[in-house]
């Protein structure tokens, strides 16, 4: 009897870390979103091996765009783009397979990333209405940023 009592406590501790956890995921995701500049984006990195969507959270700041995973408890960001060194390729609506690990409704935008002397590839999922204020957003870099909005 005993025992099974100690099996009871250890998976109501289990299932109250797990509540617990996930009641912090989605303050800190509220906190997030109430943020200016933020808007709904996943990324991919297909060259780089993460040929995988993350779904996120991304949020403008003066010379970067700052992408929070949504899955996540750490209050940094997991990835930062350098405003100058993103430049827009193209646009196009996702294919079957992208459209279920994406946000319904979203565009996928294409971008080159130049880190150093190398360029990758990166793609940025996120709304219409999102990507319109992202190319607004690179378009109004400070002289001297050379942007490229496709």
């Amino acid at each position: 009897m005993r025992e099974l009592l100690i099996s009871l406590e250890i998976a109501g501790a289990c299932a109250l870390l797990l509540l617990l956890t996930l009641v912090l995921v989605v303050l800190r995701r509220r906190r997030l979103e109430r943020r200016l500049g933020t808007f709904d984006c996943s990324v991919r990195r297909p060259a780089a091996g993460h040929g995988r969507w993350a779904l996120g959270v991304a949020a403008y700041r003066s010379d970067r765009l700052d992408w929070y995973r949504t899955f996540s408890l750490s209050p940094r960001p997991s990835c930062s783009y350098a405003r100058g060194a993103l430049d827009v390729v193209g646009r196009r609506d996702p294919d079957e397979q992208e459209a279920v690990a994406v946000q319904p409704g979203a565009i996928v935008v294409e971008c080159r990333l130049r880190e150093g002397l190398l360029a990758t590839d990166l793609e940025l999922a996120m709304g219409e209405d999102a990507y319109t204020g992202f190319a607004s957003w690179l378009e109004s870099a400070p002289p001297g940023q050379n942007v490229n909005v496709a």
